[in-house]
């Protein structure tokens, strides 16, 4: 599935004409974090760019912070025009066949995130993407307007009549199992196995880097999850403040039940 994340749009025709390519080129997701006006979903060019479009006001989720909008986010990439170093920054069209796959099955969620028409993406919005990409264009003219660049990703990702189906495989973490991983290896490796604070910073460091946009999976982190509680961890996602799946509190529960018993025991 994808999920199509508008960051402080400012512009409600490119949020209609966003909402119109979702309705093209789906099934697809709309979320909308800050919108510049809390009344751009009953702004006249909105309901003309959006028309025919059915409960077009239900079938936006707008919320306050780009956590929230990445939070069941399996895979997650930012669309930015500007220079952000070629080391991370990917041409679109060599990355269409790698999240392909994740795009078009029904239990991943695909975060395409895109910036403010004025500004773009931050330096911080980007960073809680796992990858950055750009949508080459011709010197002529280097920016694309939001609408577009939204319509051309979506279009590229349409499965359409005939095109090939996902076989199911692992599942890919989502945002917030991602950051729990991230949380729990920081507070084992770097507080606690590392010595002296040099190294407790370069472990934190390679953490961030490495487990922030490396495609990881569900098996993945239970192996991750596995190695801390041998090291004697007992960590759940509500010691770093964030909310688990359902999955994620069941395990919690089953954590505390076992905490509790080791103390009546002892």
């Amino acid at each position: 599935m994808k999920r199509i994340v508008l960051v402080r749009p400012t512009g409600p025709r490119n949020v209609g004409g966003v909402m119109r390519s979702v309705a093209n080129f789906g099934p697809a997701e709309l979320w909308v974090v800050k919108p510049d006006r809390p009344s751009m979903l009953i702004h006249p060019d909105f309901e003309q760019m959006s028309h025919g479009v059915e409960n077009v006001r239900e079938r936006i989720r707008v919320v306050d912070s780009l956590d929230e909008a990445l939070a069941e986010c399996t895979l997650t990439i930012g669309f930015t025009a500007r220079p952000r170093g070629e080391r991370w920054r990917a041409d679109w069209r060599n990355f269409v066949e790698e999240v392909y796959p994740v795009a078009n099955a029904p239990e991943e969620r695909l975060g395409l995130v895109f910036g403010s028409e004025w500004n773009g993406l931050t330096d911080d919005e980007l960073d809680r993407c796992q990858h950055a990409v750009r949508l080459p264009t011709a010197d002529e003219h280097t920016s694309l307007n939001l609408a577009v660049a939204a319509s051309i990703v979506l279009y590229t990702l349409y499965e359409g009549r005939g095109s090939k189906r996902h076989e199911g495989g692992a599942r890919m973490l989502s945002f917030a199992e991602r950051e729990f991983l991230k949380q729990h290896l920081i507070a084992v490796l770097a507080r606690k196995v590392a010595r002296g604070e040099a190294a407790a910073r370069d472990v934190e460091a390679s953490i961030e880097r490495v487990f922030s946009r490396a495609p990881l999976e569900s098996r993945d982190a239970r192996a991750w999850h596995k190695l801390m509680r041998a090291l004697g961890s007992e960590l759940a996602p509500s010691d770093f403040d964030l909310r688990p799946n359902e999955k994620g509190e069941r395990r919690d529960a089953a954590l505390e039940r076992n905490r509790k018993k080791r103390e009546a025991s002892e």
